[in-house]
């Protein structure tokens, strides 16, 4: 019997092991399936596929809208106009001519029939909208050159020089597209330079072009006529009357018929201006000598007296014995004497000797080169056999200063040339001499700045605004005056100057400086001092005005502020209050300012500091800084060659200030000056016009730039 569970659940029953064992397969263990129920939920999904469909199109919406809103809108212009353009670099949208890209780096690629490609890169910003424009370059055109008449040479400029291009009629050549410079020149034709447009694009094109006679025809009549004609020296093959074609210039004609005196003339002819000379009245001669030389140019005197140079024609006197002679610097001269027959003529010629000495040429380095006139003779050292006259020698080697000189051999004679050649450092150095003077009796020493700091800190007692602390590198040599222009030395270059007098005080002996003297006057005395002594003028001037500097000139001028604010830092120390040191009074008679013996004659003076003079004192009357330059605290203030300006705390390099202003600076103090502010060597003052304490001093670049 049956256990009623087990019927009603036979699939999940158990068999009772309690119960007998009289029934069958009673006791026995069955397998059954089993399926855990986490495992069961695992396999099922929890979205459906219209879901997933749905968030993907989400996504992707969220995805443009995104690029939407943060790409920017990029129209790119083409000059001519394209409507092909490939844009790469990322995902880029036209619409309508616009381009929505995000911002970044881009690559654009366009084609024109007739341009070369555009393939350039550009730049996306944080701009929402902007525009890049590029330039299709035509390509080069067809270009064929002709000219009347044919042959004539043609050349095109390049930025490396003239390029030839060949005889017209030329073949079809590439010439790259805009306007051209194109010269065509012909044997006796004027040369002819024109501008073309150039179409380019590929296209053919034609440039012809008429050229002009260089000659004009020259009419010539005699008597007796026949007479042969030469032009210069030549032969025309041409006899009286004639009309021969002489090319534009200034030529020599001689009209020649036998037994008669030549006539020379010299003209001057303009191309196609034709000349009707007057009809030449020949004189029969009595005799004609004929004298020619090797070479040709030989001077001739005929019985010690000059007559002209080879070929040479001279009517003498029948049946007279004459001593020609006939000489040419580097040739020995010839002596001949000589008589003519009635209505003969005689010819005369000279064969000179070249005259020449030995030069011993000794070079180190050996392997230097060695050029004579201009031509290369090998390595330098060698003997040669030269002409007696002037020979420019040269010797050069990479990496070293050539040498350079003229020199004249001596007939039969042996001359030594013994030749270091310096490393271009060595001579740039040797060739800069420690002091130079000028004839005018100016002074002047080579200094080698460093770099340093200009300007006032803002903490520093009697600071100006205009005191700006920044960094200066110095790098180029100059000379600097050791004394201020004298009013003697200024007289030289405007002889009605006069300094005047404060109160009954005179500031115009001599020794001096010159006062009341405008900046424009101050630089015109350095052009005029450059010109004196035959060097470049710094400044450019127009109908006796400044008009702007030449920064390459080493020329005198007056020192940049740059140079003249380091100088006086210069005391055995940067000093950067006081030229003495930091602390007042100065040292006893160290320079001339406003003591107490000019305590009626200005405001403020130094307390307890007396210099011995009132008003200016003589040029280096007081000891000088630690250069060698004196006055340049005190005596008179002076202007420099910077326009004014307050400048930027920004480093420079050899500044040469502002290239315009209205005033330029004042730098210095002078026998007017006695406070704290004036006295410090930071001080920077301005203006125009000249005053009873400002002068000046000189300066000039050691080198070019």
């Amino acid at each position: 019997m049956k256990h009623p569970k087990q019927e009603q659940n036979p699939a999940n029953s158990i068999p009772d092991q309690t119960e007998g064992a009289g029934g069958a397969g009673e006791g026995l263990i069955q397998p059954v399936g089993y399926t855990p129920k986490s495992q069961a939920q695992h396999t099922r999904y929890p979205f459906k596929t219209w879901q997933v469909a749905l968030l993907a199109i989400a996504v992707c919406i969220a995805g443009v809208l995104w690029f939407l809103f943060t790409a920017k809108s990029v129209r790119l212009v083409f000059n001519p106009a394209v409507t092909e353009i490939e844009v790469s670099g990322g995902i880029a949208l036209e619409l309508g001519g616009v381009y929505l890209l995000r911002e970044g780096d881009w690559q654009v690629h366009a084609e024109l029939e007739g341009y070369y490609p555009v393939n350039e890169d550009f730049s996306v910003t944080g701009t929402r909208s902007q525009t890049h424009s590029f330039q299709f370059a035509p390509l080069p055109g067809r270009v064929t050159f002709t000219s009347k008449p044919d042959g004539a040479a043609v050349e095109i400029a390049t930025d490396s020089g003239p390029k030839p291009l060949g005889l017209t009629p030329t073949a079809e050549l590439l010439v790259e597209a805009g306007e051209q410079s194109i010269r065509m020149t012909r044997e006796r034709y004027q040369p002819l330079i024109m501008d073309v447009e150039i179409q380019g694009r590929d296209q053919s094109q034609q440039v012809t072009a008429e050229l002009l006679p260089n000659w004009a025809d020259v009419a010539l009549a005699s008597q007796p006529a026949g007479a042969e004609i030469f032009v210069d020296g030549e032969s025309t093959g041409s006899f009286t009357p004639a009309s021969v074609e002489i090319m534009a210039g200034e030529h020599e004609i001689r009209i020649k018929a036998p037994g008669h005196k030549s006539h020379r003339q010299r003209i001057l002819v303009a191309a196609m201006e034709s000349i009707a000379l007057p009809e030449v009245q020949l004189t029969q001669a009595d005799g004609i000598i004929a004298i020619a030389s090797s070479p040709r140019g030989a001077g001739v005197t005929l019985n010690g007296r000059f007559q002209g140079e080879t070929p040479l024609e001279l009517a003498v006197k029948s049946g007279t014995r004459y001593r020609l002679q006939a000489f040419k610097a580097g040739f020995a001269p010839q002596e001949q004497r000589v008589s003519v027959a009635s209505g003969a003529e005689q010819s005369v010629r000279f064969d000179l000797r070249r005259l020449t000495g030995d030069l011993v040429v000794i070079a180190d380095p050996p392997e230097a080169e060695l050029f004579i006139d201009g031509k290369s003779r090998g390595k330098a050292n060698q003997t040669v056999t030269l002409p007696t006259l002037s020979h420019r020698i040269e010797i050069k080697l990479d990496g070293y200063a050539g040498y350079d000189a003229e020199i004249t051999p001596r007939n039969g004679l042996t001359q030594e040339l013994k030749v270091r050649l310096l490393t271009r450092e060595e001579a740039r150095i040797a060739a800069l001499k420690p002091e130079i003077k000028t004839p005018q009796g100016h002074e002047l020493v080579l200094l080698r700045p460093r770099s340093f700091s200009s300007g006032a800190s803002r903490r520093e007692p009697g600071r100006r605004a205009n005191e700006t602390i920044r960094d200066v590198a110095m790098r180029r040599l100059f000379y600097i005056a050791r004394h201020e222009v004298t009013n003697l030395q200024f007289r030289a270059f405007a002889a009605g100057h006069d300094s005047g007098k404060f109160e009954d005080r005179t500031l115009n002996d001599d020794d001096q400086p010159v006062v009341g003297i405008s900046w424009e006057e101050a630089a015109l005395y350095c052009n005029w001092l450059s010109k004196q002594n035959n060097l470049p003028p710094f400044y450019r001037t127009d109908l006796g005005k400044v008009v702007g500097i030449v920064p390459s000139a080493t020329g005198y001028r007056l020192p940049t502020e740059a140079e003249w604010a380091w100088s006086i830092r210069q005391n055995g120390g940067d000093a950067t209050r006081f030229p003495w040191g930091d602390s007042l009074p100065p040292p006893d008679r160290h320079g001339n300012y406003a003591d107490r013996s000019a305590s009626h004659l200005v405001g403020r003076v130094i307390f307890g500091y007396n210099d011995n003079h009132i008003v200016a004192a003589p040029v280096g009357t007081y000891p000088p800084n630690a250069l060698g330059i004196y006055d340049l605290s005190g005596n008179v203030a002076e202007w420099v060659n910077d326009f004014y300006e307050i400048p930027s705390g920004e480093p420079v390099s050899d500044p040469l200030g502002p290239s315009s202003a209205d005033y330029h600076v004042i730098r210095g103090s002078g026998w007017m000056n006695g406070t704290i502010s004036d006295l410090r060597v930071s001080f920077r003052d301005y203006g125009s016009d000249g005053r009873k304490d400002l002068g000046f001093r000189i300066a000039r670049f050691a080198e070019p730039s």
